[in-house]
């Protein structure tokens, strides 16, 4: 009679009368077998998404050691990972049980990983083991439906002593007092017993004494501050924010919520007065100024920006966008006496410049754009439209003629230039093509693109090779091509 094999671990069992002369040797066996259930070994995986942990010989050869890593029962997985690593315990009709500690490494830069533990070709339940971190687990050899499951999922301990740091994920919850004598670090929310101030006091050990009852209650951005009865001082903690206070304040400085000149004065207390109700509304660099009816004089703080007025302005002085006296004066609408009429109109980046009659000079402030000159204009030096130098092109190309006169393009591959919807009448420049190191690269053109008899273009087809198209825009959505011009023949 043949032998027989446990269900778990697969320990020959042998018949009456089976293997004579060499039971010892199947014996041994055994014996490594339950040596291993006893003791701890370490496995290294391979850089891949799945791996087996095997138990026991799905069919186990009489005779033989039949010896399998799943038989230690504490097992420390090794190796590099790009990915977590799903592992099957097999086969799955094992119940076995296991200490697993997952000390695997991070080949690239997004990890470390997981280990996801199941048992079975199905979807049942699994156990993740985060890259160093230890679990306790147990199978239930269900087939191809089997269930891994956390044995310390849900632990009840009477007594519980933590002497290094303490990382809880989830939230904490303690019918009892909580007494921490090193670090507790919470991804989580730690909410101590109270939910007043006074509660919340007691629970973290702070006593009431003049000032603040408890600061930092939750975060240095939510913070509840009673005043004791004998305190005349009430300190706020820099960068607080949601401040209650019922009952009067006095302040040297303080911002009320209010967004209106009105609701700050009313806020603070104020009332009207000659000059401006409130200053400093908002930040120093927002403020609204509201003129009394008997003011004569009105103050705006140095650095103040953005100030609307309503009505006429007389000032002794005043000091705008301009940095000198003929711009400032350019600046409110004032007429210079040679040079520029207006300067800055609209904001520094949208000018539009008048030239007076006596003046032969004009001067463009630097970063000025969409520049309109009515009459000739008459230059000293040189006049330089921008220039598009793009390194790689291939495929569909529109060029922005709005924002460049001349196209300095290396084409990296066969190249199209689609209909563009920027150009404007008038508008003259070139296009120069220049073949990377594999040349034999080619042009073709979207319909506004106008070559004599529509030929298209023909570029140089040599490696490195640059070729010159002159272009001018003629009318809307017409540039005409003028003939190729070479430039170099390649290299």
């Amino acid at each position: 009679m043949a032998s027989s094999y446990t269900t778990n671990f697969g320990i020959e069992e042998m018949a009456a009368g089976d293997q004579t002369g060499t039971w010892g040797d199947t014996t041994n066996f055994n014996f490594d077998i339950l040596d291993r259930i006893a003791a701890y070994k370490a496995v290294a995986l391979s850089d891949a998404s799945t791996a087996t942990l095997t138990v026991r010989e799905a069919s186990p050869g009489t005779g033989t050691e039949n010896l399998q890593d799943g038989m230690f029962r504490v097992i420390k997985f090794t190796g590099s990972l790009a990915q977590n690593c799903t592992v099957t315990i097999a086969p799955d009709t094992t119940t076995a049980w296991f200490i697993i500690e997952n000390a695997t490494t991070d080949t690239g830069s997004s990890g470390p990983y997981s280990l996801l533990m199941k048992q079975g070709s199905g979807a049942g339940a699994s156990v993740t083991i985060q890259n160093g971190k230890n679990a306790i687990i147990y199978c239930d050899g269900a087939g191809s439906g089997a269930v891994v499951t956390d044995a310390l999922a849900d632990l009840q301990v009477g007594t519980l002593e933590v002497t290094g740091a303490g990382a809880i994920d989830g939230a904490l919850t303690a019918g009892g007092g909580v007494a921490v004598t090193g670090n507790v670090t919470a991804t989580g929310t730690v909410e101590p017993a109270g939910d007043t101030a006074a509660d919340d006091a007691a629970a973290f050990g702070y006593t009431s004494v003049l000032g603040a009852i408890i600061t930092g209650q939750g975060s240095t951005n939510d913070v509840t501050l009673v005043n004791d009865a004998d305190a005349t001082v009430l300190g706020i903690a820099t960068g607080t924010t949601n401040v209650d206070v019922v009952g009067d304040i006095t302040a040297a400085n303080f911002q009320p919520d209010g967004d209106t000149a009105a609701d700050d004065a009313a806020a603070f207390g104020y009332t009207s007065v000659l000059g401006a109700i409130i200053t400093g509304q908002g930040s120093t660099n927002d403020v609204t100024l509201v003129n009394d009816a008997d003011a004569t004089v009105l103050g705006i703080p140095t650095g103040t920006t953005n100030v609307d007025i309503v009505g006429d302005l007389t000032a002794g002085t005043l000091n705008a966008d301009g940095d000198t006296a003929a711009d400032d004066a350019a600046a409110m609408g004032y007429t210079a006496a040679e040079g520029l009429i207006l300067t800055g109109q609209g904001s520094t980046n949208d000018v539009t410049i008048k030239n007076d009659a006596d003046a032969d000079v004009i001067e463009i402030p630097t970063g000025g754009t969409d520049v309109t000159v009515a009459g000739k204009l008459t230059a000293g030096k040189i006049l330089l439209g921008n220039t598009d130098t793009d390194t790689s092109n291939t495929g569909s190309v529109t060029l922005d003629y709005s924002a460049n006169q001349n196209f300095v393009l290396t084409f990296t591959g066969n190249v199209t230039l689609e209909n563009p919807s920027t150009e404007a009448v008038g508008q003259a420049g070139v296009i120069v093509c220049i073949q990377d190191g594999s040349g034999s690269r080619t042009l073709s053109l979207g319909s506004q693109y106008k070559t004599v008899g529509d030929a298209g273009i023909t570029l140089s087809t040599a490696a490195n090779a640059v070729d010159i198209i002159p272009y001018f825009v003629s009318a809307a959505d017409s540039i005409l091509i003028g003939a190729v011009q070479l430039a170099l023949s390649g290299a």
